[in-house]
């Protein structure tokens, strides 16, 4: 028999995502081109992406409360991905069609091992701007989740952070792709969530170093994912998650699914180790799949391919923190 989570547990916060949507062009190749090398693949695949609206929708179907604030051009291509969000449950009355910017695009190569390589247009997604962070912030109430990425512009990013901070919102930060963070920023953020290369990147240190340098700059905590090797949590401890055992397929949309899951969790309750292990089984499942989107899971999904029970899991995280 399943565990009933308590009431408590089971009233949300809302998650509110600031960032990108992009349609992504997925191509198989054989092994990833160097540079100056034409590689011929296999057939040309489109997926709704972007770092932003692909946490929406991994926190989305996992049960949180999600709305969306974007851009996208006034175009099909704009048109489909306020439809895939929607589709699983997202808020999009946050996203704007802009008429004086294309919708964003990636492009992405994905070698036989699952690794990948992405470059990106932006479009409209380098128009976010003040007005943007202003509809996000009329979302949130004190409590709530503000979760942010950088493939919009870094001055939206830091007015969201800022803004949401004063009035009480906790902001978790996917600093991806990386880019250099002040430390007016990172005292923004409770959760900094990057990879081991975005963590040396920023902090200019490397290994263990890199996370401690983080958050002595000022982020309440730091985790750093590291694909097959796991997920380090660091905040007044620092615990090491080891990752679940899958065959990989296409590692896109890791990052993204283990955000969203993070971003779930929380806001369901669970205390920060717990939302990370969440995280981390939600971005096993998705990488066993193609595509960004559509290689994320939902609670069922997450039981059948890893074997963790969400609603098992966040009651016993909560009887846990409660029976202290």
């Amino acid at each position: 028999m399943r565990s009933e989570i308590p009431a408590r547990v089971k009233s949300l916060r809302a998650v509110v995502v600031l960032g990108s949507l992009n349609t992504d062009f997925v191509l198989g190749v054989p092994h990833l081109p160097r540079p100056g090398e034409t590689v011929a693949g296999g057939s040309l695949a489109t997926h709704s992406g972007g770092k932003g609206a692909n946490q929406a929708v991994a926190a989305a179907k996992l049960g949180a409360a999600v709305a969306m604030v974007g851009r996208v051009g006034d175009d099909s291509f704009g048109s489909g991905l306020r439809g895939s969000l929607a589709d699983a449950g997202v808020d999009v009355g946050g996203v704007e069609a802009d008429p004086a910017a294309a919708s964003g695009a990636a492009l992405i190569l994905v070698d036989p091992q699952a690794e990948n390589a992405i470059a990106i247009a932006p479009g409209a997604n380098a128009q976010v701007g003040q007005a943007d962070v202003d509809r996000a912030l009329s979302l949130l109430s004190a409590g709530d989740l503000l979760v942010l990425q950088l493939e919009i512009p870094l001055a939206a990013v830091e007015h969201a952070a800022r803004q949401a901070h004063e009035r009480g919102a906790r902001v978790l930060l996917n600093a991806a792709p990386a880019a250099s963070l002040s430390d007016d920023l990172l005292r923004t953020v409770e959760v900094l969530i990057v990879n081991e290369d975005e963590a040396g990147s920023i902090s200019g240190l490397a290994g263990e170093q890199a996370g401690r340098e983080l958050r002595r700059r000022g982020a309440g905590a730091v985790i750093t994912t590291r694909g097959s090797q796991g997920v380090v949590v660091e905040d007044e401890r620092r615990i090491e998650l080891r990752a679940h055992k899958v065959t990989a397929v296409d590692t896109t949309a890791a990052g993204d699914a283990f955000v969203g899951g993070l971003a779930a969790a929380l806001a369901a309750g669970a205390d920060l180790a717990t939302a990370a292990r969440l995280g981390s089984a939600v971005a096993a499942v998705a990488v066993t799949r193609p595509g960004a989107q559509s290689s994320l899971p939902d609670r069922e999904e997450l039981l059948r391919v890893t074997g963790l029970d969400w609603e098992a899991a966040l009651a016993q995280a909560f009887t846990a923190a409660h029976s202290r």
